[in-house]
C-alpha cells in the first residue's frame, strides 16, 4: 500500500490526510465541484474532481473508484460517514483491485444492519434494548420499562409509536403495524425499551486480519443536543459495567470477524446496560480516545490493512474531553484562529476566507484537551474554547463552553437530551447578547427597557484598534445590562440580556432608512474608478477597432461567457515615471489583461484576453501576476481555459524595480503545467508575437481568423536580428500556419473563433441529452464496389457521427489523416481516419504526427477513440525517408502503447501492413474491437507490392510481357481473394465483419467502463 485515496471531505480528510503523511504514504483527495476550497483540497498532494456537486458527489461509488484508478492509488480509505458503511461501496473497491482500509464487507453488511447486529448480540447471551414482537413487549412493561413500537424497513428501524406502561399493547400494536403498512409495505413490528436519563457508552475496538481483538478503553457520549453530539468523555467516568461492556464488545468484534478499528455503542442506566448498535468504521469521537491512550487510530487502521499484527497497546491514562463546534449561522470565515498547548489539540477543517456549505456536515472542529483527572480536562476544555477565534460564521462554541461550566459535568451524572436547554444559558425566558471577541466596551447604544428590532447594534467594542458592533439577534426590549462603558470583556461573556416580543419598527432608536439607489462615497469613488475599465472609457480606440471588422477583448469573453466574474479589474501598468493612478487607469486598464471565470456550455471555465487597445495587447508585470493567479486556479479546480492570445509580447520599460531580465517570470511554466489536466483553447485573432505566441502555442487547439499572423518573433525582434525587415503581417500569416498545422481551426472572423472555442470544450463537459442519428442505410453504399475508386471518407465520418456534431482538427495539415471530435448517441469521443484521396491513405510523416498527437489530446481528456482505417502502409520511397518517416511514423506506436481510453478500429476498405497496425493501436489485437466492412481488404503489405515481391522469379521466368502481365493479375486477385474481410475473420485475425449499418451499435461499446484517463501532458505537435 503506497498511494491512498481519501474518499470523504472536512474534518475526517484532512485527519486522515495528516495520518498518512506521518506514515509515509501518498494520500489523495477528491472534492464535489461546490468543494474546491475545502482545507483537505489544498493540503492533499494530489486531488481529483468529483462530476458532481453537494453531498451526492462523495455518495458516488463508481466515481469515487475511477478518481482512486486516474490517481493511481492502491488503496481506498472512507473516513466515516458517506460510503464508510457501505457494503457494496467495499466490495466494488475490492473488485478493483483496491485496499479497502475498513471492515470487511460482509462484516459490513452484518453490523450495518441495526437489527442483524441485535440479532448477533442476543444470539451471543449480550442484553440488548430491542426484542421482537409482543412477548418482549409484555416482559418489558412487566420490568415498568415503556417501550417503544417500531416497523422494520429495509432492515432498519422507524419508530411508530410509544406505550406507557398500562396502555393497551396489542391495540397500539395493531396501529403500528398498520402505520407500518402504508408507511413501507411492511407490517412487521419489533419493541425497543424507552430508557430515562441513561448514558451513551461507547467501546473502541480494535482487531487484525489473524484474529486478535482488543478493547481500547471506552468514552461516555450522553451529551447530545436533538439526537446530535456535543461533547465526549475518555475514559467514561464511573462505570462499573465497563468491564461487562469491554467484553461484550470484544465477543461482538471477534463473532463477526472484525478487522480494523470500531465501535460497540452501548446503554447504561443505573445497574442496567443494554448493547445499541455497532459502527464498524472509524469514528468522529476517535481522537478523544487517541488522547488518553497515546495510540494513533488512523495509523493504525493503515497498518492493520497491510496485514501488520496487532501492537501491544496500552492503557489509558487521565481523561480526555472533546468538545464538537459545529456551524449552526453559515457564512465565510473571517477568523480561524485554533488554541494551543500542552495537552490541547484542535482537529479542524476551517481557514480564514473559508466559506462554510451549508450542504455539508456541519462540524468545523473538534478541540481535544487531556489532564490526569476529569476536573483538569473541563477547565482546559472550557479555556480552549474561550481562545478559539472564529469569527464570520454563527457556531455553538457559547453553548459548549457554558455546558462544560456547569456543576454536573466534572461529577459526571448522567445528562440527555431532554434537559439540555435550547439556548446556551438559562435566562428566564430572556436572549442572552454575548460577546464575539475579546475587547473594550466603548459604547452602549441603548437602556435598559429600549425596544430595539432584530439586527440593531447594541453594543460597540473595540479590539486590535477596530471598533466593533454587537448587534441583537432578536426582536424586543432591553431587560437588562451586565457591562459599562470602558468595561474589558472576554469572548462569550455575556454582555445583555434581551426579553423577545414584537416591536414597531418606528420605535427603534437609531434606526435610519438607507437610500438604496444612492452609493455611499467610498462605494461611488470604487465605481468611478472601474468605469475606467470598460470599453465605453476609451470610444474613439473601440470606434477604430469596430472600424477592422473587429471586436474588443471585453466584447470576445461577453460572448464567450456568462456570468463573467473578473478578477483583477483594477490592475494598472508598472511603469516608470510619476503617472498618476487615474492616467495609467485611463492608459492601461486591467494592465492589457481581461481574465476572470465565467460559464461556458453550462460549466465554468477559465477566460482571458489580452487587450490589443492596451499598449497592443503586450505582457506587463501585472498581467503575468494575473496570468499565474488564473492558472494556479485553473490546475486547483481543474477548470478548462481559454485564451485570447493576441498581442505583441513583451512590454520594454514596464520594470517597477523588479529586475534585469525578467526571465523569472513563471507565467509559462504554470501555463505548461496545465497541459494534459485542463482543455486549453488559444485563440489568434490579429498579430500574436513572442510570449503571446508561446502561450498559445502551448494550447491543446489553436483557433485563427484570416487576419492572424503568429510568430515567435515579432518585426522589431525578427529586425533587431539582422533577419530582415517585415510587416506584422508577413511574419506568420493564417494560410502558412494553417497548411504547416499550427492552427487547428479557422474560424471566419472573431464571432466564429468564439463559436469554435464553446463547441470545442463542449466535447469535454459531458454528454449531450439528445440527438439525431443519420439514416445508417446510407453507410452501405459510401464505399464504391470498384476497390480501386476514390471516395470521400468525411462522408463517412458524418454519416457514423451524430448529426452536425462532427468538429474536424487540423483539416489543411497532414492531408492523408482527418482527425476529428464527434459523438454519438450524443457522448463524445475521437474519431481519426485515413485519406484515400491524399496518396491513396498512405501515412506519410505529416499524417503521423497529426495523428499521434490527437490521440495525446483523447487520452489526457478521457475521450474514447474511433479508428476508421483505409490505409495501404506508411508512405516509404527516398523522398518520404528525408521527412523523417522512421521517427514520425513510429510516434503512432509508442502514443497508442500509453493510452488508457478505450480504442476500436473499423477498416472501411484497406488494412495492410504497419500503417494498418499503426491504425489499430499497434495490432489487431490491441483495441476494444477491430471490425471490418464487407469491402474491407487485408494483407502484410500492398497487394500488388506482394506479388511482386513474393513471385518476382515466377514472373521473370515468363518471357511474354502480355502472358507476365496476365499471370501478374491473377495473382493479385487470387491475394484479394484470399485477404477478404471475411476470410481474415474467419483466422479470427479481426473480431467480425459487420453491416455498415450496424457500426454505431459497435461504438458504443468504447463509450461505457473505459479505464479512468490520464496523462503528463499533451504534445504542442
Amino acid at each position: 500500500m503506497v498511494r491512498v485515496l481519501v474518499a470523504n471531505r472536512g474534518e475526517v480528510a484532512v485527519r486522515v490526510l495528516r495520518a498518512a503523511a506521518e506514515s509515509d504514504l501518498e494520500a489523495v483527495a477528491v472534492y464535489a465541484e461546490d468543494d474546491a476550497d475545502a482545507l483537505h483540497v489544498r493540503l492533499a498532494s494530489g486531488a481529483v474532481s468529483l462530476p458532481r456537486s453537494g453531498p451526492a458527489a462523495y455518495l458516488d461509488g463508481a466515481a469515487l473508484i475511477a478518481a482512486a484508478k486516474s490517481a493511481g492509488c492502491d488503496a481506498v480509505h472512507p473516513g466515516y460517514g458517506f460510503l464508510s458503511e457501505n457494503a457494496e461501496f467495499a466490495r466494488a473497491c475490492v473488485e478493483a483491485g483496491l485496499v479497502w482500509i475498513g471492515p470487511r464487507p460482509e462484516t459490513l453488511e452484518l453490523l450495518g444492519d441495526k437489527t442483524k447486529a441485535r440479532g448477533l448480540a442476543a444470539e451471543l447471551g449480550v442484553p440488548v434494548i430491542a426484542g421482537g414482537g409482543a412477548e418482549e413487549a409484555e416482559r418489558f412493561l412487566a420490568e415498568g420499562s415503556a417501550v417503544m413500537i417500531k416497523a422494520v424497513a429495509g432492515g432498519g428501524g422507524r419508530g411508530m409509536r410509544a406505550v406507557a406502561p398500562g396502555e393497551d399493547l396489542a391495540e397500539a400494536m395493531r396501529r403500528c403495524r398498520s402505520e407500518a403498512l402504508s408507511a413501507f409495505g411492511n407490517g412487521e413490528v419489533f419493541v425497543e425499551r424507552l430508557l430515562q436519563r441513561a448514558r451513551h457508552i461507547e467501546v473502541q475496538v480494535v482487531a487484525d486480519a489473524h484474529g486478535s481483538v482488543a478493547v481500547l478503553g471506552d468514552r461516555d457520549c450522553s451529551l447530545q443536543r436533538h439526537k446530535q453530539k456535543l461533547i465526549e468523555i475518555a475514559p467514561a467516568p464511573d462505570v462499573p459495567q465497563r468491564a461487562d461492556l469491554a467484553e461484550a464488545a470484544a465477543k461482538l468484534a471477534r463473532r463477526a470477524g472484525y478487522v480494523g478499528v470500531g465501535t460497540f455503542e452501548f446503554l447504561v442506566s443505573g445497574g442496567e446496560w443494554f448493547f445499541l448498535e455497532a459502527n464498524p468504521r472509524l469514528q468522529v469521537e476517535h481522537t478523544v480516545t487517541e488522547e488518553v491512550t497515546g495510540v494513533d487510530l488512523v495509523q493504525t487502521q493503515f497498518r492493520i490493512a497491510a496485514g501488520e499484527p496487532l501492537p501491544t497497546l496500552p492503557e489509558p491514562r487521565g481523561f480526555a474531553v472533546q468538545a464538537r463546534v459545529n456551524v449552526e449561522q453559515p457564512g465565510t470565515l473571517e477568523r480561524y484562529e485554533p488554541p494551543g498547548g500542552p495537552g490541547l489539540r484542535v482537529d479542524g477543517c476551517g481557514y480564514a476566507g473559508y466559506e462554510t456549505n451549508p450542504r455539508y456536515d456541519s462540524m468545523l472542529a473538534k478541540v481535544i484537551a487531556h489532564a490526569p483527572d476529569l476536573p483538569a480536562a473541563v477547565r482546559k476544555a472550557r479555556h480552549a474554547l474561550a481562545e478559539f477565534r472564529i469569527e464570520g460564521v454563527g457556531t455553538n462554541r457559547d453553548l459548549l463552553r457554558d455546558l462544560l461550566s456547569r456543576e454536573e459535568i466534572p461529577a459526571y451524572t448522567s445528562f440527555v437530551d431532554e434537559i439540555l436547554p435550547d439556548l446556551p444559558v438559562a435566562t428566564g425566558g430572556g436572549e442572552v447578547v454575548t460577546a464575539p471577541m475579546t475587547g473594550t466596551v466603548v459604547e452602549i447604544t441603548h437602556a435598559v427597557g429600549d425596544p430595539l428590532a432584530a439586527g440593531t447594534v447594541l453594543l460597540v467594542l473595540e479590539a486590535m484598534k477596530l471598533e466593533h458592533t454587537v448587534a441583537a439577534q432578536v426582536s424586543g426590549t432591553v431587560a437588562e445590562l451586565l457591562v459599562k462603558p470602558e468595561d474589558i470583556v472576554t469572548a462569550g461573556q455575556r454582555l445583555a440580556v434581551l426579553t423577545p416580543g414584537e416591536v414597531e419598527t418606528g420605535a427603534v432608536a437609531g434606526k435610519t432608512e438607507l437610500d438604496l439607489d444612492n452609493p455611499r462615497p467610498d462605494l461611488a469613488a470604487l465605481l468611478d474608478r472601474r468605469a475606467l475599465t470598460e470599453d465605453d472609457a476609451r470610444p474613439e480606440a473601440v470606434a477604430r477597432r469596430h472600424a477592422a471588422g473587429r471586436r474588443t477583448a471585453r466584447e470576445n469573453i461577453a460572448d464567450l461567457c456568462e456570468d463573467f466574474v473578473e478578477y483583477g479589474a483594477l490592475a494598472i501598468a508598472a511603469q516608470r515615471g510619476r503617472r498618476s493612478i487615474h492616467d495609467l487607469m485611463e492608459r492601461t486598464p486591467a494592465d492589457g489583461l481581461v481574465a476572470g471565470v465565467g460559464i461556458v456550455n453550462g460549466s465554468k471555465v477559465i477566460a482571458m484576453s489580452y487587450d490589443y487597445l492596451v499598449l497592443a495587447g503586450t505582457q506587463g508585470m501585472r498581467g503575468h501576476a494575473k496570468k499565474d493567479r488564473m492558472f494556479e486556479l485553473a490546475e486547483r479546480s481543474r477548470l478548462p481555459v481559454v485564451l485570447f492570445a493576441e498581442g505583441g509580447g513583451g512590454r520594454p520599460g514596464d520594470t517597477d524595480g523588479a529586475g534585469v531580465t525578467l526571465l523569472d517570470c513563471e507565467a509559462f511554466a504554470r501555463y505548461a503545467r496545465l497541459s494534459g489536466k485542463v482543455p486549453l483553447v488559444g485563440i489568434a485573432s490579429g498579430r500574436c508575437f513572442a510570449g503571446n505566441a508561446a502561450l498559445l502555442g502551448c494550447s491543446d487547439v489553436v483557433i485563427a481568423t484570416p487576419e492572424a499572423s503568429i510568430g515567435m518573433g515579432g518585426p522589431a525582434m525578427i529586425e533587431g536580428g539582422g533577419l530582415g525587415v517585415f510587416h506584422p503581417d508577413e511574419v506568420g500569416p493564417a494560410g502558412v500556419q494553417r497548411a504547416n498545422g499550427v492552427i487547428d481551426l479557422m474560424a471566419a472572423d472573431d464571432a466564429d473563433a468564439v463559436r469554435l472555442a464553446r463547441s470545442y470544450l463542449s466535447y469535454f463537459q459531458g454528454p449531450e441529452s439528445t440527438w439525431d442519428t443519420p439514416d445508417q442505410r446510407l453507410l452501405r453504399h459510401s464505399i464504391p464496389e470498384n476497390r480501386l475508386r476514390v471516395y470521400d471518407v468525411r462522408a463517412v465520418v458524418d454519416g457514423l457521427a451524430d448529426v452536425d456534431s462532427v468538429l474536424e482538427l487540423r483539416r489543411d495539415f497532414g492531408l492523408g489523416a482527418i482527425t476529428a471530435l464527434i459523438r454519438v448517441e450524443g457522448r463524445p469521443l475521437g474519431l481519426i481516419a485515413n485519406n484515400p484521396a491524399h496518396l491513396g491513405g498512405a501515412i506519410d510523416s505529416p499524417a503521423a504526427d497529426k495523428i499521434a498527437r490527437f490521440l495525446q489530446l483523447c487520452d489526457a481528456y478521457g475521450l474514447p477513440v474511433l479508428s476508421l482505417c483505409d490505409t495501404p502502409g506508411f508512405m516509404v520511397g527516398p523522398e518520404a525517408e528525408r521527412t523523417a518517416t522512421v521517427r514520425h511514423v513510429s510516434r503512432m506506436f509508442v502514443t497508442a502503447g500509453s493510452l488508457s481510453v478505450p480504442f476500436g478500429t473499423i477498416v472501411l476498405r484497406k488494412g495492410y501492413g504497419l500503417g494498418a497496425q499503426a491504425m489499430a493501436a499497434g495490432g489487431f489485437h490491441e483495441p476494444r474491437f477491430v471490425v471490418a466492412w464487407p469491402t474491407g481488404e487485408f494483407g502484410p503489405m500492398g497487394l500488388e507490392g506482394a506479388v511482386r515481391l513474393g513471385y518476382r522469379k515466377e514472373l521473370e521466368a515468363i518471357e511474354d510481357p502480355l502472358a507476365r502481365k496476365e499471370k501478374f493479375d491473377e495473382m493479385v486477385a487470387a491475394e484479394y481473394e484470399r485477404g477478404k474481410a471475411a476470410n481474415v475473420a474467419s483466422a479470427f485475425e479481426i473480431d467480425d465483419v459487420i453491416d455498415p449499418a450496424d457500426s454505431r451499435r459497435w461504438i458504443t461499446t468504447l463509450l461505457d467502463g473505459g479505464p479512468v484517463p490520464g496523462r503528463p501532458c499533451v504534445d504542442t505537435w
